[in-house]
């Protein structure tokens, strides 16, 4: 078996697979999305009680890791974790749980000959699998939207006129600098504090009026309402804990609910932050972008109906994810082909299974077919077992 991906997802699934005694070779750099594209000093928006990496066995969770690391333990609602601490309780679940993870990237994912899977890997190695895990997570899925990526046809980049949010770990380096940051979600809104704490003049622009909105803090949580990792609500209690009906919903239902629960929305913590530091411009749709002497410029429609141009030095695109097999260029044309998808995501079965035999997606890959829940790390207490059940019983 073959797990690709080395976060949240995939040292869960493969942590799952080995207890039921399944060999499992693991590919990846462990945590290196949360390590090279996040920003230092991001504080993360799920509580630490959603951002426990689940595990077959009791003694693995974030808690767990602040005790056997000597620092205060995050428990509490209201506790926020910095990205910093995420990142050692990742490295340390892979030492005690997937030993043996092999550092390297997988190029290419094809039918074997002889039935399975033929993998190369960027070492020159070949091998073949009986099943392979695709826990990928982030990589190669940032979105720009079209009228902005027109002003930079060679690609958004952090020493251009534009980049995507995900791009960035250093802020600093945008000091003393006018910067426009698009978006209106966490990435967005955290991003722009942390550029302008960093010295950066910052502007937010986002679109839809009362686009840019804070949650409330646990202690204001609605009572009466079930608890979910995300707030307390029925729609969220159902997405969370019974995940697995979401899979039979039409397709319009599905692609709805993942484009608006859970939708664009600061962390309570940081609200006060961000009336310190940030100026918001909240606009009906933007029109063009272009660059004028190397820098950016945005041509908005206003929400009363006029144009206005919005200048800077740089402009951060915080526009989120797009999940699009194209985009995971690893996977053979022919597996491709073959696959069944719905909107360019996979369609998968029970146990996360795709429509190829013994090809298997998790993690925000698999957000189409179980929900917004595979965007956040509290989904592998409700992807992991399921998985390595399925996948146990098919191939084990």
């Amino acid at each position: 078996m073959a797990v690709i991906g080395a976060g949240p997802y995939g040292l869960s699934t493969a942590a799952h697979l080995r207890a039921r005694g399944i060999p499992v070779r693991v590919f990846g750099d462990p945590m290196v999305s949360w390590r090279s594209h996040m920003p230092a000093g991001m504080l993360l928006k799920s509580t630490p009680a959603a951002s426990t990496i689940d595990a077959p066995q009791p003694g693995h969770t974030l808690a767990d890791y602040c005790a056997a690391a000597g620092i205060p333990r995050l428990v509490r609602d209201e506790d926020i974790v910095p990205v910093e601490t995420f990142i050692a309780y990742g490295r340390w679940f892979q030492e005690r749980l997937v030993p043996g993870l092999e550092r390297v990237r997988v190029v290419s994912v094809d039918h074997g000959e002889a039935g399975g899977f033929e993998l190369k890997l960027d070492s020159g190695e070949q091998f073949t699998a009986r099943a392979v895990v695709v826990a990928s997570g982030l990589t190669g899925l940032a979105r720009v939207p079209p009228v902005l990526a027109a002003a930079v046809p060679e690609g958004p980049s952090p020493a251009g006129p534009l980049s995507h949010s995900a791009q960035h770990h250093d802020l600093t380096r945008y000091a003393d600098t006018d910067l426009l940051v698009v978006g209106a979600g966490q990435s967005a809104l955290e991003t722009a504090v942390l550029a302008a704490e960093a010295g950066a003049r910052v502007r937010v622009v986002a679109r839809g009026r009362g686009a840019v909105g804070f949650g409330a803090p646990p202690w204001r949580q609605p009572r009466l309402r079930p608890e979910s990792p995300f707030g307390r609500a029925w729609s969220l209690y159902a997405l969370s804990y019974h995940a697995d009906l979401y899979r039979h919903l039409p397709p319009a239902t599905r692609h709805h609910l993942a484009r608006h629960v859970l939708g664009p929305l600061g962390a309570w913590w940081l609200r006060e932050r961000f009336g310190r530091a940030v100026e918001a411009y909240e606009v009906r749709r933007f029109v063009r972008a272009r660059t004028e002497d190397g820098r950016p410029v945005l041509t908005v429609e206003t929400l009363g109906g006029r144009t206005r141009e919005l200048g800077a030095d740089h402009v951060v695109a915080a526009t989120g994810y797009r999940v699009d097999l194209a985009a995971l260029s690893f996977l053979g044309h022919g597996l491709r082909a073959r696959m069944a998808v719905s909107r360019g995501t996979p369609r998968l079965g029970a146990g996360y299974a795709s429509s190829v035999p013994g090809l298997y997606f998790t993690g925000m890959l698999a957000g189409s077919s179980y929900g917004p829940l595979m965007r956040f790390v509290c989904g592998t207490e409700f992807a992991s077992p399921r998985l390595a059940r399925h996948l146990a019983a098919a191939y084990g």
